[in-house]
């Protein structure tokens, strides 16, 4: 296969792999937590003992259900994106 093809085929394929993982960016979740998720609470809601939150889904679910009570429209891309934030920092699901 020429050289030209192998690119091709690796810039189709690479929103296919970007899509597969649970989340994108944790800097830019970090940025739309702090743009849009710490009017309402801090860190503290993340890391109590009792937090309702336990599994990746779980959290996913979290994070559309408070940007629709914030009433803010997150892009799929976004609601990865603050998955991820969240979850390398607070959660560690696997």
């Amino acid at each position: 296969m020429s050289s030209g093809l192998w690119v091709m085929l690796a810039v189709q394929l690479s929103p296919l792999a970007s899509a597969a993982t649970p989340g994108d960016s944790a800097a830019a979740g970090q940025r739309l937590h702090q743009a849009n998720c710490t009017g309402c609470h801090d860190s503290s809601m993340y890391t109590r003992p009792n937090h309702k939150v336990r599994s990746l889904d779980a959290l996913e679910h979290q994070v559309e259900g408070c940007g629709r009570a914030a009433k803010k429209e997150f892009s799929a891309t976004e609601i990865r994106d603050l998955v991820t934030y969240l979850n390398e920092s607070y959660y560690h699901f696997k």
